[in-house]
């Protein structure tokens, strides 16, 4: 049994530490809002600070909606950095910017411990299911160390390379869901204004080349105006402009992207920051002036 620290406990963290608990591990807690009541009853001990959790647990995991958001909790007052001893490991699911990733990696390291950034995509879902795809940065023997942990959490775990490498896969996995939801929408939109029925066309389409994870669930939440956050546009704006900055360092075009992330900014203009990404088809419709539920 591993002494286990996990800090940033919304709506993926959450059910991502439930899953390490139930490997009857040690769990020691610590979020800026209530930590979940099913934590607390299967034993998670509260924490104050992050220090605390860092001074208590060998593995410290993090799941924190921004850079900023992780340097804060790793390096402020009262931060993981002091609470932790040589030896110890700090895993970080959130996604967040290679470039700051390096950083924050190469102090964690100079205290004597070893830092994998390894953020994760499945969505709430694949939280609560521990079927996460986890993409990790960082040495092959501090991998091989938190793999049985990770293993827990995910169906798909990766060592894809150095520190900041797992944050570059996280990025082009948002690029490829990103656009790919866009496309969905632009698809049953025109169906729909055609005068197809959008429900009919969903399940025509299912089993074949179009067909995928996100034509399955984002398609059907468009369908049925269900855009209550599974995955946040606030979010995945967020990493759409970490890929915008990348594309910009590195000289490599992106264009559908960009058309992404600026149908994602029309929602957020229409007071849409915290809806699903599905509802990108909103700003689709508000363009052609027709939703997928009228009539044609």
């Amino acid at each position: 049994m591993s002494k286990l620290g996990f800090i940033g406990l919304g709506i993926m963290g959450g059910p991502m530490a439930a899953n390490l608990q139930k490997g009857n591990h040690e769990l020691f807690v610590c979020d800026v809002k209530k930590v979940p009541d099913d934590l607390i009853a299967g034993g998670a001990v509260v924490c104050a600070t992050p220090k605390e959790v860092a001074e208590k647990a060998e593995f410290v995991f993090t799941m924190l909606p921004n850079t900023p958001d992780v340097g804060k909790v790793l390096f402020g007052e009262n931060g993981v950095a002091e609470g932790l001893t040589p030896g110890k490991i700090v895993i970080d699911h959130s996604s967040i910017a290679p470039k700051e990733t390096r950083e924050y990696a190469a102090k964690i390291n100079e205290l004597g411990c070893e830092y994998i950034d390894a953020p994760v995509s499945g969505g709430d879902v694949g939280a609560q299911a521990g079927t996460l795809a986890i993409m990790c940065g960082g040495n092959q023997e501090a991998f091989d160390a938190a793999k049985p942990l990770l293993d827990r959490m995910g169906k798909n775990v990766t060592l894809v390379g150095a520190n900041g490498i797992g944050q570059m896969t996280k990025i082009c996995n948002q690029i490829i869901v990103g656009n790919t939801i866009e496309a969905v929408a632009e698809a049953l939109l025109l169906a729909a204004k055609a005068g197809a029925d959008p429900r009919k066309v969903h399940a025509a389409l299912a089993g074949g080349w179009a067909d995928s994870l996100v034509f399955q669930n984002h398609g059907k939440r468009m369908i049925e105006r269900n855009f209550e956050p599974g995955g946040r546009i606030e979010l995945h704006r967020k990493d759409l402009n970490l890929a915008l900055a990348e594309s910009y360092a590195l000289g490599v075009p992106l264009p559908n992207t960009a058309t992404t992330h600026a149908l994602w900014n029309a929602c957020v203009g229409a007071g849409g920051i915290a809806w699903d990404h599905s509802a990108i088809v909103k700003a689709l419709e508000a363009m052609s002036g027709f939703e997928i539920g009228d009539e044609a």
